[in-house]
C-alpha cells in the first residue's frame, strides 16, 4: 500500500503504507478514491516557506501557533498530505452503527468525536478529545497534528466513525464534493449563515488568496438569493469561473464603495485584503475571513468596526458542523460544484499533478466497485452506480 508524502517545495512522492488497521470498535477503514488539493496545501508546495517561517517565528515576526500545527520547522517533510477527499468504507469497528462497508463518504479534515462539549457547540475541529495536548488534531498536516496521515493514501483509518463519516447522497456526484472536506465547507460558512439572517444581503467576495473557497463562496452565495455578489480577483479564468456562477467580477483594484455590502468574504489571505474586506461593510455587516494571516502584526481597523458595529470572524473552519446541510443542498440543487475543478488528473500521477499551478486540483481512481465492473465486464451504469 501507498500514500503521497510531501518532500520539499514542488517535490512530492509515493511512499509505503502499512496496512491500517482497526484500532478500536468506533473505527473504521476508507478507501479515497477522490482527493482534492485544499487552497491551503498550496503555501508550502509552491513556496520554500519552511526556513522563513521558522526564523520568523525566532524573530517574533510569525505567530507561534504556526508551529503548534506544522512543526518547529513548518512544512518540513517529509509528511502525509491532503486532507479532502471522497472515500468509500472497506472495515468498521464492531461499535460503528449508522456506517457500513461499501458506503460513499465524506471525511472533514479534523478529527473530532462528536460528544465531548465543543463539538456539541458545532466547533468539531477543535474537539476536546482529539485535539487534547495539540492545537489541531487532523489528516495531511504532519505529526503535529497527529498519527492520522493524509488522505491521498490506499486506505485511511477513521476513528469515531459514526461522528466522523458522512455518506454522500445518492444523487450528488462525488467530483461535486471533492472538496466538501474542508474548501467547500468552508465556503458556505461565510455566507449561507449570514445571508439567513440577512436575506437578499449585498455580499463582496475579495479573491485570489484561498483561491476555490472565494469562488465556491461567491456561487453559494447567488444560490442563496443575495441581491448583489460582487468578485474580485486580478485572475481573469477565476472572473470567468465567478461570472458563470452568477457573480459580477473585476479586479481587485475595482472594489465598489466603501460601506455597501452586509456580507463580505475575505479571501485574498493578505492584512491589505483584510483591512478592505472590513471597510467594504455596511452598519452591521459581518466579515469571514477564510486564510492564513501569520505575522503576529497584522492591524484591523478596530475603531471603524466599534463605530460601524461590524463584526468579524475567523478561525479554522468545522465541516462535520455542516456536512449535513451542505450535502443536502447539494441532493437538492444543481449547484455545480464541480465547476471549479480546474484540473481532474489521474491518481497515479499524485507527485506530478499536486504541485501543478491551477485553482482546485482533484486526483481521481475508480471506486472499487467501479473497477470490480469493469473487470467483470459490466459498466457501472450497467452495475452498481459509481457516481463519477
Amino acid at each position: 500500500m501507498r500514500e503521497l508524502h510531501f518532500l520539499r517545495t514542488g517535490r512530492l512522492a509515493w511512499q509505503p503504507q502499512e496496512p491500517p488497521s482497526l484500532l478500536d470498535a468506533d473505527t473504521a477503514i476508507v478507501r479515497p478514491f477522490l482527493a482534492a488539493r485544499c487552497d491551503g496545501d498550496t503555501l508550502p508546495l509552491h513556496r520554500p516557506v519552511s526556513r522563513a517561517l521558522q526564523a520568523g517565528i525566532a524573530a517574533g515576526l510569525v505567530d507561534p501557533v504556526v508551529a503548534a500545527i506544522c512543526g518547529p520547522v513548518p512544512f518540513r517533510g517529509p509528511f502525509c498530505i491532503g486532507h479532502e477527499c471522497v472515500a468509500e468504507v472497506t472495515a468498521v469497528g464492531a461499535n460503528v452503527r449508522t456506517i457500513s462497508v461499501g458506503q460513499t463518504v465524506i471525511v472533514p479534515w479534523a478529527v473530532s468525536c462528536g460528544t465531548c462539549p465543543t463539538c456539541r457547540r458545532g466547533l468539531t475541529s477543535k474537539c476536546d478529545t482529539t485535539t487534547a495536548g495539540r492545537t489541531l488534531a487532523a489528516y495531511g498536516f504532519g505529526p503535529a497534528c497527529g498519527p492520522y496521515g493524509g488522505m491521498i493514501a490506499d486506505a485511511v483509518t477513521v476513528p469515531h466513525a459514526d461522528h466522523m463519516l458522512t455518506p454522500l447522497p445518492p444523487g450528488v456526484p462525488p467530483l461535486r464534493a471533492a472538496a466538501a472536506s474542508d474548501n467547500l465547507a468552508d465556503a458556505w460558512r461565510t455566507v449561507v449563515p449570514p445571508l439567513a439572517e440577512r436575506p437578499g444581503g449585498r455580499v463582496l467576495v475579495l479573491g485570489g488568496g484561498a483561491k476555490s473557497i472565494g469562488l465556491y463562496a461567491a456561487g453559494l452565495a447567488v444560490a442563496h438569493g443575495a441581491q448583489t455578489v460582487d468578485y474580485l480577483d486580478d485572475d481573469p479564468a477565476r472572473r470567468r469561473i465567478a461570472e458563470n456562477l452568477g457573480a459580477r467580477t473585476g479586479p481587485l483594484a475595482g472594489a465598489g464603495p466603501a460601506g455597501r455590502y452586509d456580507i463580505a468574504v475575505e479571501a485574498t489571505s493578505r492584512p491589505r485584503g483584510l483591512r478592505r474586506a472590513v471597510r467594504a461593510l455596511a452598519p452591521g455587516g459581518i466579515c469571514t475571513a477564510v486564510g492564513y494571516y501569520l505575522a503576529t502584526g497584522t492591524r484591523v481597523p478596530l475603531m471603524h468596526m466599534y463605530t460601524t458595529d461590524i463584526t468579524l470572524r475567523l478561525g479554522v473552519s468545522h465541516p462535520r458542523a455542516v456536512l449535513a446541510e451542505l450535502l443536502a443542498f447539494l441532493d437538492h440543487t444543481s449547484f455545480p460544484a464541480e465547476n471549479l475543478n480546474t484540473l481532474v488528473a489521474d491518481w497515479d500521477d499524485a507527485p506530478h499533478a499536486y504541485p501543478a499551478r491551477t485553482t482546485k486540483l482533484v486526483l481521481q481512481r475508480d471506486p472499487l466497485r467501479a473497477r470490480d465492473c469493469k473487470t467483470n465486464g459490466v459498466t457501472p451504469d450497467q452495475g452498481a452506480a459509481s457516481g463519477v
